[in-house]
């Protein structure tokens, strides 16, 4: 694949406080050296086990290893859950760093290849459907209590043109429910928001963040154009270019090839 999942965050010329230096991030490759230590800690005993299983009949102990056995394993999917939430995110951020580091060095960053998974391939919820209906990740049981819902009344928000209360309430959900399976959603979502307050710069993070969330989810066409037809707003037209070009070559049939070509067009791409 030419671009990577750290593409998008394409190069911004951002004032001098938006600018990174290389100790800013090793420090963030500090923290997620962390995050991955606490992880194997998981994997660690506190003592001896402390299952009680006793009973004064057959029928008592087996009720009790029951109990146990149902204990052990909401603890071990609410572990799992956690787990698959830190790589995800952690994935995405290394993605991100990638990045700016060839970018830092001078490197071109159109020649990224895909961010390799935290501890290997890691099977994660896919996004279904498109904003503002996510139906059909909620019948799957996958979101958590109230997440639906949450989105629902952000994307509200947004298709009533309120944009300023849209952008704060994704915002609030993607921190609220980090790595829910509609992330790359509500980002897109929030980057639109952000596009109608004329905040064009963090419109282009929050596309970034939606491409990076699911390279390849049903969203992702389209944060890859609106990245783009952005960072073409924002003066950078090589690298809106590059991006636009993406579009066609990563997904041929998807509506966002069209709109992409005619920016291209219009920004004199060659």
């Amino acid at each position: 694949m030419v671009l990577a999942v750290g593409l998008a965050a394409a190069p911004f010329r951002a004032t001098a406080q938006d600018q990174q230096t290389l100790a800013d991030i090793r420090q963030e490759l500090t923290v997620l050296y962390v995050e991955v230590q606490k992880l194997k800690r998981e994997l660690s005993t506190t003592g001896t086990a402390a299952g009680n299983l006793a009973g004064t009949t057959v029928l008592d102990r087996v009720a009790a290893i029951e109990n146990e056995l149902q204990r052990l394993t909401a603890q071990s999917e609410d572990l799992e859950n956690r787990i698959n939430r830190v790589v995800t995110d952690g994935t995405n951020r290394i993605g991100d760093l990638e990045f700016r580091l060839v970018e830092l060095e001078g490197g071109d960053v159109s020649k990224l290849g895909e961010t390799t998974t935290l501890g290997g391939d890691v099977p994660g919820p896919k996004v279904s459907a498109s904003v503002p209906a996510p139906a059909e990740t909620g019948e799957s049981g996958e979101l958590a209590v109230g997440e639906e819902a949450d989105f629902r009344i952000a994307a509200q928000a947004l298709q009533d043109g309120d944009n300023a209360k849209a952008a704060e309430l994704f915002s609030t959900f993607n921190q609220t429910y980090p790595g829910s399976p509609l992330t790359a959603e509500a980002e897109l979502s929030r980057g639109r928001a952000l596009d109608g307050l004329g905040d064009t710069r963090e419109a282009a993070r929050a596309y970034l963040a939606s491409f990076s969330a699911d390279t390849d989810g049903a969203v992702a066409p389209a944060a890859l154009f609106e990245l783009g037809a952005a960072l073409g707003r924002l003066g950078q037209t090589s690298q809106a270019c590059i991006t636009l070009g993406e579009v066609a070559t990563r997904f041929p049939a998807a509506e966002a090839v069209e709109p992409a070509r005619q920016e291209m067009a219009a920004l004199g791409c060659s």
